[in-house]
């Protein structure tokens, strides 16, 4: 099993590809506020999908879709926690220590 290490490698790789592919098809890299756009679609998407989870709507192989999507904004979240330069494994642990106390209180 990888690190969150490798993980924000492997996402920042992928990013970069990205970034080459933009580039052909629309002469420059998205932004960092097209990429927090692109984001708000897969969260669109996840909520479309958690839909389906619970019945409400019909989308064929949807367990399978989830997991894809919930992959998919896992990545725009740690492409722009890089994009905006915070660091992403401390600030979550930072916060996962916050709520822990204040609900413990």
């Amino acid at each position: 099993m990888a690190d969150f290490k490798d993980l924000d490698a492997r996402a920042w790789a992928i990013r970069r590809l990205y970034a080459e592919l933009e580039t052909q098809r629309y002469g420059r890299a998205w932004s960092r506020e097209e990429v927090a756009l692109g984001f708000m679609g897969d969260v669109g998407d996840l909520a479309k999908l958690v839909q389906a989870a619970e019945g409400v709507r019909a989308i064929p192989d949807a367990k399978a879709k989830l997991a894809h999507e919930l992959a998919d904004c896992l990545w725009s979240v740690m492409t722009l926690a890089r994009l905006y330069e915070v660091d992403l494994e401390a600030s979550f642990l930072n916060t996962m220590n916050e709520l822990e106390a204040r609900l413990k209180a």
